[in-house]
């Protein structure tokens, strides 16, 4: 055995763990020349991924150190947070605890104390292609990412710019990684940065986002959309009589949910019907591995990338107003309390008689005259919903279900103008919430009773550290906090929100609780579903759209016929669909985000100097951010606040200045100064506190 395995093997074994070079010397009792070898082999185990190293010049194994494996996810800030492959919590790196580990990189990690971590190893570099700005320096230049979260330029060599010009939008393809700074060559140029076109090309580009489909995709999904719905009604439930409708927003691309309601007695039959898309799309067919590369339908203000080709999603499988179509239909029945009482799931048919917008169904709601005589057939079926949704609300409610409504921006785009309006939510947008809730409850309990294997929705209750946060943030506003942080439970954060209605700390919390929640992401194992306070949960309601209701759609109708055989044939595909499902999702979110942020802050550059209301939504060390009424988000720099200096208290997310001090959920008047498009930020100015 060579003397480097048998040093290994001394260290692997726990004779010599943890220890600097000088300490294993000693043990060993070395001269002065073997102490030179002996570093030598230590460093050539490091480079060979055997041993670990950390700043202290200790060696050992990853077990040792007690590292994990997995991602790094940069901020824009100089520092990081690592990301466990085993889902296990994340840590908080500062940027000397980086060792030059960039965004995306994947490292061997170990937790230095409380939620902080240090990076041991870099084990590979996740980015190989940036898009961003190029900057043009007498050497070559360097290009700065679009994605902030990738803090390090790419330095271009004069030779490897493609005639790149300063502040063109470039593709730079990274080739190797000297020290921190990555060194590139430029693969593509295009356009001009600032360009809002250009910007917007450049952004799904960066998200690795494709509008066009393959050609086997676009004509098989041709030939799908060619066969006759009539042809295919044997063994389903024919509802085509049914007063069944869609509502959806004025902009809706694609409509796969449709619902019926009545009253019989004192109860009320709730039907929620879902477009069959699986039957157009068979599994691992060209249709279906394609829609599971892309996860999901991904949405922006002048478009959708959508998951399925249009001929599908807009045409065969789109619940369109009078047009047969093949769908799987949800029927509950519901009692007075709320509760569902007899639930089943089916193949079956339906004619939309009307296709509705949330606008047209609530002004039916409120009576208004016109829209009443227009949809005269919907009168006593709209009072009916109402009713259903106030009674499933108030259930909700006392089964603990917290309100994580964030208001997200509705942005709007047409014949090159900009618009985004106010946020207003209704009794029909609570309407179809509430409905399709119920349904995806009911659909995951039917197939957690068959013991299928399955893809749920789940949610987990916010980590101790996050709810020991809350509690103190709460404590620190003067707000009562009677929950345990150790055993959280929605009622206690619904009953929380309840406590403090009306009062100006109720914005406030409500914004710390959802960053103190967890993600809601896709998973085989029932976990259940903490904001929703279910303990059973799937999506079911949009298959045109989300490839985790698509194969969930093919399980319901797959053990419908076999259950055994359905269990043996989805066991091993369930987990690789929710894996994928949340990646996707994620990367969606992010894309639609970047996109918005684009539009924001197009719509907002021709507003310099005016003044709005607005809410503190976000306090940090340098910066205040503020919101307006139509979710517009901008910052306000520290440095530009009245007071010479300010402390950051972290744990009440409070900037304190000696006259002044500001928390999230303050309402302010700002005003404002300026648009930034490299990173699609408004600014404002702080005119006052209200």
């Amino acid at each position: 055995m060579k003397a480097e395995e048998i040093l290994f093997k001394k260290i692997e074994d726990g004779t010599l763990p943890l220890l600097t070079a000088e300490e294993i010397a000693r043990r060993l009792r070395l001269g002065r020349r073997e102490s030179l070898a002996l570093k030598d082999m230590l460093f050539s185990l490091v480079r060979s991924g055997g041993l670990l190293a950390d700043n202290t010049g200790r060696f050992g194994t990853a077990e040792q150190f007690g590292a994990k494996r997995g991602k790094i996810v940069g901020n824009e800030r100089g520092f990081g947070f690592f990301v466990p492959d085993d889902g296990s919590e994340d840590l908080f790196l500062p940027h000397r605890a980086l060792k030059n580990a960039l965004h995306g990189d994947d490292v061997l990690c170990f937790r230095r104390t409380g939620d902080e971590g240090e990076v041991l190893a870099i084990l590979g570099r996740g980015v190989s292609e940036v898009i961003g700005t190029f900057f043009f320096e007498r050497q070559g230049g360097f290009v700065v990412a679009d994605e902030k979260k990738f803090t390090e330029r790419v330095f271009i060599a004069k030779n490897l710019t493609r005639g790149s010009q300063n502040g063109d939008k470039v593709v730079a393809k990274i080739k190797s990684y000297d020290g921190r700074m990555p060194i590139g060559e430029i693969t593509e140029i295009l356009g001009k940065s600032g360009d809002f076109f250009i910007e917007e090309a450049a952004l799904l580009r960066a998200h690795g986002l494709q509008e066009e489909f393959p050609e086997e995709v676009l004509r098989k999904a041709d030939a799908e959309a060619r066969r006759d719905p009539l042809l295919s009604l044997d063994g389903r439930l024919d509802l085509r009589d049914k007063l069944i409708i869609t509502v959806d927003g004025e902009d809706t691309r694609d409509i796969d949910d449709a619902i019926s309601v009545e009253k019989v007695g004192s109860r009320y039959l709730l039907g929620v019907h879902i477009a069959d898309v699986s039957h157009y799309v068979r599994l691992n067919g060209p249709i279906d591995r394609e829609a599971f590369k892309r996860g999901t339908s991904v949405y922006f203000p002048d478009r959708v990338l959508p998951m399925l080709p249009t001929s599908l999603s807009n045409n065969i499988c789109s619940l369109n107003e009078g047009a047969v179509r093949l769908t799987l239909s949800c029927l509950m029945t519901v009692d007075r309390k709320g509760n569902v009482i007899e639930k089943k799931v089916l193949p079956s048919v339906i004619c939309s008689r009307h296709r509705m917008t949330y606008t047209e169904v609530t002004a039916i709601a409120n009576g208004e005259r016109e829209a009443v005589k227009r949809y005269a057939d919907l009168k006593e079926f709209v009072k009916i919903a109402v009713e259903l949704t106030e009674l499933l609300k108030a259930a909700r409610r006392r089964r603990g279900s917290v309100d994580m409504d964030v208001g997200e921006a509705r942005i709007l785009y047409e014949g090159g103008k900009i618009e985004i309006p106010d946020n207003v939510r209704t009794i029909s947008h609570d309407m179809i919430e509430q409905f399709m809730i119920l349904a995806n409850e009911s659909v995951a309990e039917i197939m957690t009773e068959k013991n299928m294997p399955f893809v749920y929705r789940v949610h987990e209750k916010p980590s101790e550290e996050k709810a020991i946060f809350f509690k103190k943030f709460l404590q620190g506003i003067g707000a009562e906090a009677s929950f345990d942080p150790y055993d959280v439970s929605p009622a206690d954060y619904q009953s929380l929100l309840s406590s403090l209605e009306g009062t100006p700390l109720a914005s406030v919390a409500s914004r710390v609780m959802l960053r103190s929640m967890m993600k809601a992401v896709y998973s085989p194992e029932n976990i259940g579903h903490f904001g929703l306070a279910s303990s059973c949960y799937c999506h079911f309601t949009s298959p045109i759209r989300r490839y985790p209701d698509l194969c969930v759609h093919r399980i319901i109708k797959d053990a419908l016929r076999d259950e055994e055989a359905a269990r043996r044939k989805y066991r091993s595909i369930v987990k690789d669909a929710a894996v994928r499902s949340t990646l996707c999702e994620k990367n969606a979110t992010e894309a639609e985000r970047d996109v918005d942020a684009l539009y924001m802050t197009a719509f907002m550059q021709d507003k310099l100097g005016e003044e709005y209301d607005a809410i503190l939504s976000g306090v940090n060390s340098v910066a205040l951010y503020a919101e307006l009424s139509n979710s517009v988000e901008g910052m306000i720099p520290v440095d530009t606040l009245p007071d010479p200096f300010y402390t950051y208290i972290e744990e009440s997310m409070l900037l304190r200045g000696p006259t002044t001090e500001y928390r999230i959920g303050q309402a302010v008047r700002v005003k404002v100064v300026g648009v930034d498009w490299g990173v699609r930020r408004v600014r404002f100015s702080l005119l006052k506190i209200l």
